[in-house]
Formats: C-alpha cells, sequence, structure tokens
C-alpha cells in the first residue's frame, strides 16, 4: 500500500483493492477464455468458408454469451448468477435449506455435540488442555482443515484518539500480522466488532445489590425514570478475536507435543500469549480465552441478540469462577432456521442482511469502518468482521513476482500493438513493483476480507433499516449484497467461528 505524507492531513492507505485471481488472458480467467474460444470457433469457421448468414448468426450468439461470461453484475458474471441461483432453489425444493434444531424437535443430544445450520455444521468444538486455569475451546473446521481459538477482548476504544495515536495502533497491527506470518503455525486472524442493544440488565443487577433502603422516595422516582430513558437508546460494544492454523501447518508441532487434540492445542497455546500481548499493544485492556460455554454465548448471541440479555443475568446472579456450568455447545445454534431468502437471513425471530465491504480504488483512512457500526435505531445491530490470512514468505514472494510478470507483459503487449495504456494499467503495474519490492524488505503479504452486517427483528421493516447502513457508507466503501448467500454471509460477518475467506491461493494486499 502507499501512504499520503502531507503531516497535516490524515495518512491516506492505498493499494487495499486488488482483484484476487484475476486472469492471465485479457483480465479473463482459462475457463472463461475457453468457453468464450468454443462459442467463436463456429463463426470464424463460418466466415471461412463465406457463409456470412451463419457467421453473422454465430457472431450474435457468441456475442451474448461473451457478454452473460465476461460482464460483472453486482460483482458476479450472469452465468455464475444463474448457477448460484439454481443451486439456491435446488436446495429450497428438495427441503435440504431449511432447518430445525434438534431442541425444537423435542430431540434428546449429548451436550457436547454441537446442532448448528449451514456452514456451521462443519464445525466441531472440543475442549483442549488447561491453559491458566481454564479449558480453552477449540475450533476445528472439518471442512477446510483449520485449528483455532476465540477470545473475547475489552477495548478502550479509538474514537477520541488523535490521529498520531490511531497512527501507531495501525502500525501496530501491521506488525502483528508480520510477527503471526514468520510463526507459520498461526496464519488467519478475524477480528469481529458487534453492537448488542443494551436492555440495562447488568446495571439493575447492579443497583439492586447497591440500593440504599434509605433513600428519599423522589430520588429513587428521578433514577428511575432517567434509567429507564437511557436503557432504550444504550448501545454496548463487543469485539473478539479468532486465530486458526491450517492441519498441515499444525501436525509437526503438534506430533511433538503428543499429538491428538492435546497436542494441537498445545501448538496453538504457544501462541496465544504472543497474540495476547500484540493485542495489548492495540489498546486491549483484557483478553480472555473462551471456553465451550463462551463460545457457545458468543454464538447464541450471534442468532439472537435478545438472548444476551438473559445469560448477562445469569452471569451476575449465579457466577461461575470455573466456567463449567454455562450455556452447552449443543445450545450455541438457533432454534429455526425456515426457508432461507434470497436478499436476507431469518433466525429466532430476528432477520439479518450481510455484505461485503469493498475498499475505494482512492485509499482509505484509519477508522473510516466506524459508520458502519453507528446503529440508527434503537434495538437494530451491527456487526463488522475482517478476516487476516498472512502468507508466508515464499508464497508471497512467488505472488508478488507473477503479479508483476502479468502486468508488464499486459502494458508491453498494448505498446507493441499500438494500443493506448490506461491510467489503470499504469497504476497496476507501479503497485506491483511497489508489492514486490515491499516483500523483499521484510513486509508480509496478506489476503483479507471484510464483512458487515445489520440486524433487526423480524417485524420490522429490513430493507429501511438497510438502506440507512448503506448510506452510512456512502462515499467511504462500497457494499455488495451477497445475494443468494446470506446464510453463509450471515457467519462471515457475525459470528467468531474464523469463516469468513475463500478457500483462494491468490492474495492482494501487502
Amino acid at each position: 500500500m502507499s501512504v499520503g505524507t502531507d503531516p497535516r492531513t490524515p495518512r491516506v492507505y492505498r493499494g487495499l483493492n486488488h482483484k484476487e485471481g484475476m486472469g492471465w488472458i485479457a483480465g479473463l480467467t482459462p475457463a472463461q477464455a475457453l468457453l468464450i474460444i468454443a462459442v467463436v470457433a463456429p463463426a470464424v469457421l463460418a466466415m471461412s468458408q463465406n457463409q456470412w448468414s451463419q457467421a453473422a448468426s454465430w457472431g450474435a450468439f457468441a456475442a451474448v454469451v461473451a457478454v452473460l461470461v465476461v460482464v460483472p453484475i453486482h460483482g458476479r458474471p450472469a452465468f455464475r448468477w444463474l448457477a448460484d441461483l439454481i443451486m439456491f432453489q435446488l436446495g429450497v425444493l428438495m427441503r435440504w435449506s431449511p432447518w430445525q434444531s434438534r431442541a425444537a424437535a423435542g430431540l434428546a443430544g449429548a451436550r457436547d455435540e454441537p446442532d448448528l445450520p449451514g456452514v456451521l455444521s462443519r464445525l466441531e468444538f472440543p475442549d483442549g488442555p488447561e491453559f491458566h486455569g481454564s479449558r480453552i475451546c477449540l475450533i476445528h473446521d472439518t471442512g477446510e482443515g483449520r485449528w483455532g481459538a476465540t477470545a473475547k477482548l475489552t477495548h478502550t476504544g479509538v474514537g477520541m484518539l488523535s490521529e498520531d495515536e490511531c497512527e501507531r495502533l495501525a502500525s501496530r497491527l501491521g506488525s502483528m500480522l508480520v510477527g503471526i506470518g514468520h510463526r507459520e503455525v498461526v496464519d488467519r486472524i478475524s477480528l469481529l466488532v458487534r453492537t448488542v442493544p443494551d436492555d440495562g440488565t447488568e446495571y439493575a443487577v447492579w443497583r439492586a445489590r447497591h440500593e440504599q433502603p434509605d433513600a428519599p422516595a423522589l430520588a429513587r422516582q428521578v433514577t428511575a425514570e432517567i434509567d429507564r430513558d437511557v436503557a432504550s437508546v444504550s448501545v454496548r460494544t463487543e469485539l473478539f478475536v479468532t486465530v486458526s492454523g491450517t492441519e498441515e501447518s499444525l501436525r509437526r508441532p503438534a506430533k511433538a507435543a503428543g499429538g491428538g487434540v492435546a497436542g494441537r492445542a498445545y501448538a496453538l497455546y504457544r501462541l496465544l500469549e504472543g497474540v495476547s500481548d500484540s493485542l495489548r499493544g492495540l489498546g486491549v485492556r483484557q483478553v480472555t480465552w473462551l471456553t465451550s460455554s463462551g463460545v457457545a454465548e458468543a454464538i447464541k448471541t450471534g442468532f439472537n441478540p435478545a438472548a444476551a440479555a438473559g445469560l448477562s443475568y445469569q452471569h451476575l446472579t449465579r457466577p461461575d469462577p470455573d466456567g463449567i456450568v454455562g450455556l452447552p455447545i449443543s445450545q450455541a445454534g438457533p432454534a429455526l432456521a425456515p426457508i432461507p431468502a434470497a436478499r436476507a437471513y431469518h433466525h429466532d425471530g430476528f432477520s439479518t442482511v450481510s455484505y461485503s465491504v469493498q475498499p475505494p480504488e482512492s485509499g482509505t483512512i484509519f477508522g473510516s469502518l466506524g459508520p458502519l457500526l453507528a446503529v440508527r435505531t434503537a434495538g437494530e445491530r451491527r456487526t463488522l468482521q475482517i478476516h487476516y490470512e498472512i502468507l508466508s514468505q515464499a508464497a508471497a514472494a512467488r505472488e508478488v513476482r507473477s503479479n508483476r510478470f502479468r502486468n508488464n507483459v499486459m502494458v508491453d503487449a498494448k505498446a507493441a500493438r499500438g494500443f493506448n495504456t490506461t491510467a489503470m494499467d499504469t497504476r497496476r503495474q507501479g503497485g506491483a513493483r511497489e508489492q514486490e519490492a515491499a516483500v523483499a524488505a521484510g513486509h508480509a503479504l496478506v489476503r483479507y476480507t471484510v464483512a458487515s452486517s445489520l440486524t433487526v427483528p423480524s417485524d420490522w421493516n429490513l430493507e429501511d433499516h438497510a438502506a440507512r447502513l448503506e448510506n452510512d457508507s456512502s462515499g467511504r466503501f462500497q457494499l455488495l449484497r451477497l445475494d443468494l448467500a446470506q446464510d453463509s454471509a450471515f457467519v462471515a460477518a457475525t459470528l467468531p467461528v474464523g469463516i469468513g475467506l475463500p478457500r483462494l491461493k491468490r492474495a492482494f494486499d501487502s
């Protein structure tokens, strides 16, 4: 990325929006190029045989297919939209999409057996060995072969910090990502921030414990009125971090630690303290690695924000210092997830719309994501999750060399054939050189994705609140609504389980 140098203005971070997996053949992937060649070939053969009517017919057909294959519509070509729509409707017609929990169906299940819908069904949550007095819950993604752990953070906030302080935090975040990449055990880290509608439960319990019985009646009345008015508009913020590593990277240290789940847990534990220290350098006051009940509550409140009050009351009135008694992982999911809608996800009396957040080509400044968390109406919830994947030095070097070579070939080919080189081509060529120089200097190459969501009660007008979220991002970021994949997008934007990056090998940020 490049950084603005004017000391009187906030630093602008550029080079954040490189397309992942850009094709070599005029920007097309091999599959797209082969399909276009296949539909153009009959027209060319007809022209070679002077069959102009057939050539015109085949040419028109090839033009339509080329537009459907190449031209993106809201982030996806028309053929991709058609394939996604077919899969979506097939899941609905075959009754694969609707989901009901075992508890709602009256079926008994083991306390430690997860009962989760959609992509969450591939997760397992074994308890690791004791770590600083508690047994951390491991998150095993059986689909991608990853092992991770989640922590709940207490942060001082950045809203009142100066530009210099924000710049230091941004630099420390980059240093933390570089340090994680050098360890080559943990390669993904996900930061989740979500607002929580605060109904005053915690304060009510605290005041009931500390209330003076001889207080004047007028003081009691005034305090009750203030509490009622403030509680209806209060908003709290939760912050989570999830770190994970691949089975391949954990296999050798896990084997040295005894193998099995315990060995993988010990391999992760060796890095958790370092991650905690790096997070404290970012202004985090407390890092609490979650047990199975803590992960279950984080998932449960993600599906049902109204459950947070009851869980908080239970902790305040019946504290459990050992963390053994709590919400079991079998009850972490929703009770019911009906037939999914194309543009929203409905769960436990709430509706959620999720977006992919795309940085602008002109760059952004530290803290510009803040408006996406600005709650406009009491009772709504907003979330923001950033997923980072740090590539190894060898993979980063291969990627930047490939990117630089591809951009040079495209520019040289245009110049050799007399075509003008656009400003976009020149910018990409210069950005590829800068990335290669940065990686050669020891910087890390990072894949990332940003997802945001908005949740409201199901009887509210979801589209009105979604429009407000889109307005808050206008001029800062581009929001891409993830239609036909809202259930998976909900997981990427709302739940601290480390799911959110596709399994691709190309990278786009340094």
